[in-house]
């Protein structure tokens, strides 16, 4: 299952804590089908087949085939000079 850094997580409580009204929700990662492409966005609740990852009170919503691709991915996080949020996949240790 994918694993999130300490980073990553609080990146991921900071940017659903900016949505109003989306609180208790997370990041929905989806697989857009595309050789590695995933989409991101800040979901108020998982869909019903959604993998829930959680970390330190984060949580990542994976649609079916996010969970599958990223099952053995770590999620890191950065911000870069500009002040731009940049997610991360690497693979497992």
């Amino acid at each position: 299952m994918l694993t999130l850094t300490q980073t990553a997580a609080d990146a991921v409580k900071e940017i659903v804590a900016r949505v109003p009204q989306v609180e208790d929700g997370g990041v929905r990662i989806r697989d857009t089908g595309a050789t590695g492409a995933f989409e991101l966005s800040v979901a108020p609740d998982p869909q019903p087949h959604d993998t829930i990852v959680v970390t330190d009170g984060a949580r990542v919503f994976l649609d079916e085939n996010a969970a599958a691709a990223l099952d053995d991915r770590v999620l890191d996080a950065e911000v870069t000079d500009e002040g731009a949020l940049r997610f991360a996949l690497t693979a497992r240790a």
